[in-house]
């Protein structure tokens, strides 16, 4: 038993039956001294191995989720920290470090205020709520890692990440929404809100923390060994879409621009025959990115073949998704419902899905279509996601040309102009009573915005950190009192 275990295989087969015993209920304690005992000494590409053939062998995702944490911790002692290798400023594991760094900060500040809390006061409330804001921020890191890295790491094989570690970057996110609801508490007429405040504060900081340790120790590293020059390359060029977490990239790393990996590319006046006319491929490019629709087509084995890239996406994509199985670009949780479609429309059972919700204070529509070819054989599935918010809005009629702006829009003599619209607005008062910070969302949004587009901010309070960081990232931003409400915006700088 006490043999070391050099091979690489028997020693995944040996983490296997050993961490197994974890989900049978063998004290943790145990499991780590036998691991100490019989494998020695482990890197992150046998974790994650192991991890894989787990699910490989039927293991559900939520089961290893729930015990991951503590695949984490049994192993500690046995995983070799390999020196990482040196990235230029810039490169995107070196803007995920400098973020999880950041993080840190944000961590320590808050577990400091939680251990305040005890003693009640308002510093310990405004300090648990000024680093809970800067956590928040954290959306932006993970929609990075879900959507751009993971898409990467999936084209190599390596699927267990998406699956696992995305369904912990929603528990990561659920802690920080209940931690936001417990801060929202009348801490003076209620005993037990000082105790839950700090109970949700330790235990949002510990999951934040053990996302850290895994990313800087497994996933990063894992990464690195794996992806090419242009991987990382595409990484790069889709990172703005999805934006940066309490540190701007540093200047450095600038990879050319990445090359699609397969199909033909035709010269932009040159054109593409099709069964109503013909369009050139600037036309068509060009026609889609018109379209008051996002659309997204998924081919018959699964994979994201297309996207259209309109000026005011609902959801953000890049071309990291371009070829990821659909499966992979949605959390795990939802999985079976993107199944269910799917199949409904492969076996021809069904033809249209559709779902509505709210999103960032607009309402989204979106529409799945099963596509099919004269024969009625399905080649994919196309997604149709419209902001409908103006639309729901339209009451009568208009049947004589009238523009939004411009001269044949002026009020009439006498008449008060309309004010403009927000392209997003929000009540933070109302996020924050169902549990959700407003940061997060506005932050999204901001990346949203054309050039004059503002967002419109009602809240009870002055949002003075949040004015400070738009004007400093060069928004114009306003705020203005009335009876004892603020209405904040943030606007696209012209």
């Amino acid at each position: 038993m006490s043999e070391l275990i050099d091979n690489r295989s028997r020693r995944i087969e040996s983490l296997k039956s050993i961490i197994g015993k974890l989900h049978k209920g063998v004290p943790a304690d145990e499991v780590r001294a036998e691991l100490k005992q019989i494998v020695r000494e482990t890197d992150y590409s046998e974790i994650v191995a192991m991890e894989q053939q787990l699910m490989a062998e039927g293991m559900p995702v939520e089961e290893i989720k729930s015990m991951c944490d503590l695949h984490s911790q049994v192993t500690r002692d046995v995983l070799v920290q390999i020196a990482p290798p040196a990235v230029p400023p810039g490169h995107p594991v070196d803007t995920f470090r400098r973020e999880n760094a950041a993080l840190q900060q944000s961590v320590a500040k808050l577990r400091e205020g939680a251990e305040a809390l005890a003693g009640g006061g308002e510093a310990a409330l405004f300090a648990c709520r000024q680093a809970l804001n800067e956590l928040m921020d954290i959306e932006k890191h993970y929609q990075r890692k879900e959507n751009a890295l993971f898409s990467r790491l999936e084209a190599h094989g390596i699927t267990g990440p998406s699956k696992v570690m995305w369904a912990k970057d929603d528990e990561v996110r659920e802690k920080l929404k209940e931690l936001a609801r417990c801060l929202r508490a009348d801490f003076s007429s209620n005993g037990q809100a000082a105790s839950a405040a700090r109970a949700a504060a330790i235990s949002a900081a510990d999951a934040v923390s053990e996302m850290i340790y895994k990313e800087e120790n497994i996933l990063l590293p894992m990464a690195l060994g794996t992806l090419s020059a242009d991987d990382w390359a595409e990484i790069w060029h889709a990172s703005p879409r999805y934006g940066w977490c309490l540190v701007e990239p540093q200047a450095g790393y600038r990879p050319a621009e990445p090359v699609l990996p397969e199909g033909v590319v035709l010269p932009a006046s040159q054109g593409v025959q099709l069964p109503t006319g013909n369009l050139s491929v600037q036309q068509l490019t060009a026609l889609f990115s018109a379209l008051p629709v996002d659309v997204t087509f998924v081919d018959d084995e699964d994979r994201v073949r297309f996207f259209s890239e309109g000026p005011s996406r609902v959801f953000a994509r890049s071309r990291a998704i371009l070829g990821r199985k659909v499966q992979h670009c949605h959390p795990p949780k939802s999985v079976d419902v993107v199944d269910k479609i799917v199949q409904s429309f492969r076996d021809g059972s069904k033809d249209v899905a559709e779902f509505w919700i709210e999103f960032h204070g607009r309402f989204v529509h979106i529409r799945y279509f099963a596509v099919r070819d004269e024969e009625k054989r399905y080649l994919g599935t196309l997604e149709v996601t419209q902001d409908v918010t103006e639309i729901r809005a339209l009451e009568g009629e208009r049947r004589l040309l009238s523009w939004e702006t411009g001269p044949a829009a002026e009020p009439a003599a006498g008449a008060a102009p309309e004010p403009p619209r927000a392209r997003f607005e929000f009540d933070a008062d109302e996020m924050l009573k169902t549990g959700e910070h407003p940061l997060g969302k506005v932050q999204a949004c901001s990346q949203q915005l054309r050039k004059g587009e503002f967002i419109a901010i009602r809240s009870s309070f002055r949002p003075a950190p949040l004015i400070a960081m738009f004007q400093s990232q060069g928004f114009q931003v306003s705020c203005e009192e009335s009876a004892g409400r603020y209405r904040t915006t943030i606007t696209a700088a012209e």
